[in-house]
């Protein structure tokens, strides 16, 4: 229960606060909102640049057509601006209650064009084929592999311990843009605390996390424990943490419970008392987020497809017989919504008849792109809808799901998923090369971690772990010593390792690669 009618307020919503303030004054001819400001730091960083070599779909793919996480996030980037855009102009056309005015929609559209930029920033090499190799290794290294005798995860808290278990590239993010892109100082290139609670789309610790739960906050982790005070000064300065009487009923605690027996309990009261939803306080969800995260899942969707005809892994023929067969859409019981559907699946065919009509070379190619153009529009349109007639229950911290609930954009996103699974990423080439990314990624883990474990203690280092940690980014391990600084043996190893993984996702395909070739002779 809440103590008070919570609502979120965008003149909070959109905080500028900064983790430092920016030096000096700014000049009067200075017209930018600090979002605008954001958006030039982002496209001038380095980080942003490597996205031009990190895989969307098709790992280290030779063609120009083909997306790579640069080319998805400056799409994202636009679609967030329009969904935002369209968003606040409908609530402001029904006259909705605490809808934005109109400079802050210029600056929700601002921040959501950042936003996009930066969505994936945090992604380890081979996109999320690599979060999991990640995961994977510390699952089956942390229990195995000794520190002063005892395996790593006896040095570890139980939040420290499930950071690692449930490496999220979102979390990732949050930690390159505050602290390791060193700009002037510390805090990295000091965004916007607004911008920064946008990005963290589950706003949970790694302790919190469950897949099943209704809620989508807790279907990953958000942040590193690494980040939590940062986590703590963004939620409260943006107004999402919200103060509750009692149990959070979201919350199922014998779930916690079960999890802490199942890591070492050093100190695991110390941990419960820092986790995010004990207690009184609870961070919902920033309402932008869900916008990002519908731009996100439309582009993503739409693009696969068109990537896939591209490349030869999906026909039109085969596109068009898989879209009247859906056996998701035939078992639907809106009518409304199936009617809906099968009008868009006519205007498919229309487009190859209009493309043949002009006698285009590729009429089949032109067909899908331009209809993927169309399923755009009809799933923003949907996604709009949503969130106006939503906007109550998100601004009081309380809506559970996507904005693709039960609605036309959520059944076509659907849809287009299964269509990748089955053509895309279940074909011969891309499970060959993730099954490469995953020496590729593992190999460097194997050398870089027991590396980093006498490093920055008294314990003696071998010359080939010096070596390697050298390889390092300066600021990276700049990053490390400031964080270190003063802090007991156990969470020094988690920063070490938490260094460790750093290095490696700030690694382009291709560099990761080459990486492996050297380490393994192959020249």
């Amino acid at each position: 229960m809440v103590e008070d009618r919570f609502s979120l307020q965008w003149q909070q919503l959109l905080s500028h606060e900064r983790a430092r303030k920016s030096h000096g004054s700014s000049s009067d001819f200075d017209g930018r909102n600090p979002f605008e400001k954001d958006y030039h730091r982002i496209i001038l960083s380095a980080s942003f640049r490597r996205l031009q070599d990190k895989t969307q779909v098709f790992p280290l793919d030779q063609s120009d057509f083909v997306r790579t996480r640069l080319t998805h996030s400056l799409e994202v980037s636009s679609l967030a601006k329009s969904l935002g855009e369209q968003a606040t102009a409908l609530l402001r056309r029904r006259g909705v209650a605490n809808a934005p005015d109109s400079i802050q929609q210029k600056e929700i559209a601002d921040l959501l064009l950042c936003s996009g930029l930066l969505h994936d920033i945090g992604n380890p090499p081979f996109g999320h084929y690599g979060e999991t190799t990640i995961r994977d290794w510390y699952r089956n290294h942390l229990s195995t592999m000794l520190f002063r005798d005892k395996p790593l995860s006896y040095w570890l808290t139980p939040q420290m311990h499930a950071d690692l278990l449930n490496f999220e590239g979102n979390a990732q993010a949050i930690r390159l843009v505050s602290k390791l892109h060193y700009l002037v100082d510390e805090h990295g290139m000091n965004l916007s605390f607004g911008l920064l609670n946008t990005l963290m789309k589950y706003p949970v610790s790694s302790l919190m996390i469950d897949p099943d739960s209704a809620d989508t906050r807790y279907h990953k982790m958000g942040y590193f424990y690494a980040e939590e005070k940062l986590f703590k000064a963004i939620s409260h300065a943006t107004g999402t943490a919200q103060k509750w009487r009692g149990e959070d009923p979201l919350v199922d605690r014998k779930q916690l419970a079960a999890k802490e027996n199942t890591l070492d309990k050093t100190s695991a009261a110390k941990q419960l008392s820092f986790a995010p939803d004990a207690g009184r306080i609870r961070v919902c969800r920033h309402p932008l987020t869900y916008l990002l995260e519908a731009a996100d899942d439309i582009s993503y969707r739409t693009a696969d497809l068109e990537d896939a005809s591209r490349k030869g892994k999906i026909t039109y023929g085969q596109l068009l017989s898989y879209l009247l067969d859906s056996v998701r859409v035939i078992r639907l019981h809106d009518d409304t919504l199936k009617h809906t559907y099968f009008e868009l699946v006519t205007e498919l065919e229309t487009r190859l008849e209009q493309a043949r009509a002009k006698r285009i070379q590729n009429p089949e190619l032109y067909a899908i792109q331009n209809w993927t153009i169309l399923l755009q529009n009809h799933m923003i349109r949907s996604v709009t809808e949503t969130f106006a007639d939503r906007y109550e229950s998100i601004m009081q911290g309380r809506y559970l799901y996507d904005l693709f609930y039960e609605n036309l954009a959520g059944l076509l996103l659907d849809v287009l998923g299964d269509i990748a699974y089955d053509f895309v990423f279940s074909s011969q080439s891309i499970v060959q090369l993730e099954v490469a990314s995953d020496a590729i990624i593992g190999g460097p883990l194997d050398k870089f971690v027991p590396a980093c474990l006498h490093y920055d203690t008294e314990l003696d280092q071998k010359p080939v772990d010096k070596r390697l940690m050298s390889l390092i980014s300066d600021n990276y391990r700049a990053n490390y010593e400031r964080e270190a600084d003063g802090k007991e043996e156990g969470e020094k190893l988690y920063l070490r390792l938490l260094l460790v993984n750093d290095y490696i996702c700030g690694m382009t395909d291709r560099f990761a690669r080459d990486l492996y070739y050297k380490f393994n002779g192959i020249y």
